[in-house]
C-alpha cells in the first residue's frame, strides 16, 4: 500500500494495527485516507455501507472494515477535506 500523505510504499503482512505509522512521514496508516473504501463522493465519505462515520479521516480509528488501499490518494482530496472543514466552521451555529 502507499501512504496517503507522502506516497511511501508500505509493506504490510496481513492486518494493519490502529497505531501503526508510516516509516517515512509518521502519519497513521489505519485511517480512512488509506482505506480502499474511502471515497469523497460517498455517504460519510465511505463506500462501506455498514461503517460508522469517522470525523477525522487522517487519524487512526477503530473501523473494522478497514482494508489497505492499493493506490495513493491525491493531494487534492486532502485539500477538498480541508476546504469542507473550513466551510463547516464558518457556518456552524
Amino acid at each position: 500500500m502507499k501512504c496517503y500523505k507522502c506516497g511511501y510504499d508500505i509493506i504490510t503482512d496481513g492486518k494493519v494495527f490502529r497505531q501503526e505509522t508510516c516509516p517515512k512521514c509518521k502519519c497513521y496508516i489505519h485511517c480512512c485516507l488509506n482505506c480502499r473504501y474511502y471515497d469523497v463522493l460517498a455517504h460519510h465519505q465511505c463506500r462501506e455501507p455498514q461503517a460508522r462515520w469517522v470525523k477525522e479521516k487522517d487519524s487512526a480509528n477503530f473501523c473494522t472494515f478497514f482494508e489497505p488501499s492499493g493506490t495513493q490518494k491525491s493531494v487534492s482530496t486532502a485539500k477538498a477535506n480541508e476546504a469542507k472543514r473550513k466551510l463547516e466552521e464558518l457556518f456552524k451555529k
